[in-house]
């Protein structure tokens, strides 16, 4: 009776474990005034030219951190996608001036209408939540502030070829 009571006792104690593990600490940002200090002299890895646009993908909570989030550009294939993230990483892409999708898959399918102007950095947000399986995500815009402190206090992610 006693082994059998203990051996439930490490399977709680090793669920709970699993638990933090996936679940981790949420992102939060600091005051706007704390955000500008921080970003003083930090430049952006990368700023589109006078003729596109560029997308960051931040992914700044360690949640799910061992599930990858693929991120697509216009539609759910394959080909279309340009990179992927996993807790505390970004990734960026350049696109053509316009509307444009942005999809995140995780246990589920995220998405986010985007509308680009020729020079315009625009900041995505994904937020990661526990699932049935693995970690499911969400998607948001930032603001200008928000995006590049999240870009600076993350890691480069994978981005591909396109």
């Amino acid at each position: 009776m006693e082994y059998m009571k203990l051996q439930g006792m490490g399977k709680l104690v090793l669920a709970l474990v699993v638990m933090a593990l996936i679940t981790g600490c949420a992102a939060k940002a600091p005051s706007s005034n704390n955000m500008q200090a921080a970003l003083q002299g930090f430049e952006l890895p990368q700023q589109p030219s006078a003729d596109e646009g560029m997308v960051y993908v931040v992914r700044p909570e360690m949640t799910g951190t061992i599930v990858r989030f693929n991120v697509f550009l216009n539609d759910q294939e394959d080909v279309s996608e340009v990179g992927h993230t996993r807790g505390n990483q970004h990734i960026y892409f350049p696109v053509e001036p316009g509307q444009h999708t942005v999809y995140s898959k995780a246990e589920n399918w995220a998405s986010i209408d985007v509308d680009v102007a020729p020079g315009e950095t625009v900041f995505i947000r994904q937020h990661a939540k526990m699932g049935l399986v693995m970690a499911r995500n969400t998607l948001s815009l930032l603001n200008e502030l928000e995006g590049e402190y999240f870009v600076k206090d993350t890691n480069p992610g994978t981005m591909t070829n396109r």
